[in-house]
């Protein structure tokens, strides 16, 4: 299943984006968070779209200078 574009314009739009990857590669947080070595917690605030410092920075930066970011998936058939 081909998941539409998402616009990424504020940290709950990452979170959300981030967890239907995850789900679509059926992965567990904690399998998530063993590939890129974080803790689990870190990939749960991720995706309930708790900023982090760095995060929100990007954002605020892409919104005043008119940059968006939009993620897409790759299909993994």
């Amino acid at each position: 299943m081909t998941l539409p574009p998402a616009h990424l314009n504020a940290p709950a739009d990452f979170g959300m984006a981030l967890q239907q990857a995850r789900m679509s590669r059926a992965l567990t947080q904690q399998e998530l968070a063993d590939l890129v070595g974080v803790p689990q917690s870190t990939v749960s605030q991720m995706e309930s779209g708790q900023a982090t410092l760095y995060l929100r920075r990007l954002l605020d930066l892409a919104q005043a200078t008119g940059l968006h970011f939009q993620a897409t998936w790759d299909d993994h058939d």
